[in-house]
């Protein structure tokens, strides 16, 4: 099985905002956010991603949960 490729690296992308639109690709049905093992993001895009998301999250424009 091959390992996936980062999404953030693959398209260049330096700095993820949390006005992004596509946070709510590596979140769950239930508003979790996906592990990195699972997403195939790498680490250090996945700390960026999770600051992403929390901060959206505090200004609604992310849903907390279910």
């Amino acid at each position: 099985m091959r390992r996936k490729t980062c999404f953030y690296c693959d398209n260049r992308i330096v700095y993820i905002d949390y006005k992004s639109p596509d946070l709510n690709n590596f979140l769950t049905e239930r508003g979790k956010i996906v592990p990195a093992k699972l997403s195939g993001v790498c680490a250090k895009h996945q700390r960026m991603m999770c600051r992403a998301i929390k901060t959206a999250r505090n200004l609604a424009l992310v849903r907390f949960s279910v």
